[in-house]
């Protein structure tokens, strides 16, 4: 089975302020979509599908190793960010991938990524 990891921004603030947004704990960005690929990520592993994530905060080595990412990073910026990689290729950046797109990758059924 393919493997997909996602690299990822570090959050914007203080996860330890959990007063307003339920992933990172502000009210100065909007984490629809760090949330949607969580819900995503724990489907697709209770479906036994390998996915990895990184956030540059969290897991800084993790950018440095990988020298596709590092390299990335330093051409094109932290803007980059997030980054879709499948199988060692990087596929999609700047954005989160759509579920479609994860389900194409893949080569998975629809309703593994779904709640």
């Amino acid at each position: 089975m393919k493997k997909i990891t996602i690299y990822e921004p570090a959050p914007c603030c203080d996860k330890d302020a959990f007063d307003y947004c339920v992933f990172c704990g502000c009210d100065c960005c909007d984490c629809s979509e760090p949330i949607r690929i969580s819900r995503i990520y724990e489907n697709l592993k209770m479906n036994g599908v390998i996915m990895q994530r990184y956030d540059l905060g969290s897991f800084p080595q993790e950018f440095i190793t990988n020298t596709d990412i590092s390299k990335l990073i330093v051409d094109e910026g932290k803007e980059v960010l997030p980054v879709t990689v499948v199988d060692d290729k990087i596929v999609k950046t700047k954005e989160y991938p759509l579920s479609d797109e994860i389900v194409s990758w893949l080569n998975i059924p629809c309703d593994y990524y779904k709640a």
